[in-house]
């Protein structure tokens, strides 16, 4: 197919994501339930018709590549992995283009600055290439998002985080069962405020701690089909009685991941019901244990994130905290009354100068809007 040739601008946002509760769970077929945020991540587009790539960021710098080179491992590749995979979709004509990038989204911190990069990408593509983008067509254009950072970026994510920035209701939470693709919308109480606390420990998800922790839930998976005589499509579809069965057969690292991911499952579908309720402590109390099996079973937290979930509990107006992010650094999220929020996060903000002698980045986070062209 011939290359399209140069045209105007095109200029698409996208917002980054907290993940309320509900960690690990999406590429195990399980129930999550993120919130896009008041921060975004925003690009203009020109086409080219010599196949070539051209990427300036006001956070990340210069990057050139020809549209069909291998990765570079570059935050390019985003971008670039997201033309290909539109282009193989037959959602557009493959081109090459230029890429002008902009974020207020804190790099490396867990709110899904990737995803926003990779769904801004897709919009301002698709507004170069004449094609529209129906409410209809949105969770496919997330599949989209997530093939291209599994298969081009080598990330083995799930769906969680393209969904959370495509597919939201504007100033409301989505609850999505990665399996099956449902989603309802979850009103978070006005009586309440989301505040992030940034650990500081930048991580990257292509390290390999993040794609181990993947492959141990898969083991968990297969020998669960062994074992139990069932199909299993997910590692999420255990319950805790299939899991206390399958225990002994399974390596330790293994059984942990696969505690959590159950476990975790069942903290979803307990928040969504409090915060419907307005059972204020039920819902502290699972952001609580989702942190615990975050930092005992599935051991992706850290020292800084660890400090900033106990100090939160001890500090008047807390609701409930926890490790927010696939982990390894990144960010946490503490719930708090909102009358309280401001004195909260003052308070939470020396804790964390006393322990680790530098003040955290933190703000209060409203919830935002989908992905858009502009």
């Amino acid at each position: 197919m011939r290359a399209a040739e140069p045209s105007g601008e095109y200029r698409a946002r996208a917002p980054g994501r907290v993940n309320l509760i509900g960690e690990h769970t999406d590429y195990n077929g399980g129930l999550v339930l993120p919130a896009p945020v008041d921060r975004d991540t925003r690009v203009r587009l020109r086409l080219r018709n010599d196949g070539l790539v051209r990427g300036r960021s006001r956070e990340r710098g210069l990057a050139e590549a020809a549209l069909d080179a291998a990765p570079q491992r570059d935050w390019l590749d985003y971008p670039r992995g997201m033309a290909r995979v539109l282009a193989e979709a037959g959602w557009i004509a493959p081109a090459g283009f230029e890429l002008e990038v902009e974020s207020d989204l804190p790099m490396g911190a867990g709110l899904s600055s990737s995803a926003a990069l990779l769904a801004a990408s897709a919009l301002a593509l698709l507004g170069a290439a004449g094609r529209a983008l129906d409410d209809a067509e949105r969770p496919a254009l997330a599949a989209l998002c997530q093939s291209a950072e599994v298969e081009f970026v080598g990330v083995p994510c799930g769906l969680m985080d393209p969904f959370a920035v495509l597919c939201s209701t504007p100033g409301r939470a989505l609850l999505l069962d990665c399996s099956s693709r449902a989603t309802r919308p979850v009103t978070l109480p006005q009586s309440l405020a989301l505040c992030i606390f940034d650990t500081g420990v930048e991580r990257s998800l292509r390290s390999g701690a993040y794609a181990e922790r993947s492959a141990e839930c898969h083991r968990a998976l297969d020998v669960a089909r062994r074992r139990l005589g069932r199909t299993f499509a997910w590692l999420s579809e255990l319950g805790p009685a299939e899991l206390l069965e399958l225990g002994p057969a399974l390596d330790p690292a293994a059984l942990r991941r696969a505690r959590h991911v159950v476990s975790e499952n069942q903290r979803v579908r307990d928040f969504a019901s409090a915060l419907a309720s307005a059972d204020f402590d039920a819902a502290g109390a699972a952001l609580f244990a989702s942190h615990a099996s975050l930092r005992d079973d599935f051991e992706v937290s850290c020292p800084e994130a660890d400090a900033l979930v106990a100090d939160a509990a001890q500090l008047p107006g807390c609701v409930g905290a926890r490790l927010t992010g696939a982990g390894f650094g990144g960010c946490t999220l503490q719930l708090v009354h909102a009358a309280r929020a401001d004195a909260f996060s003052a308070a939470l903000a020396e804790c964390f100068r006393a322990r680790f002698g530098r003040t955290p980045r933190h703000w209060r986070a409203a919830l935002g809007a989908r992905a858009e062209r502009v």
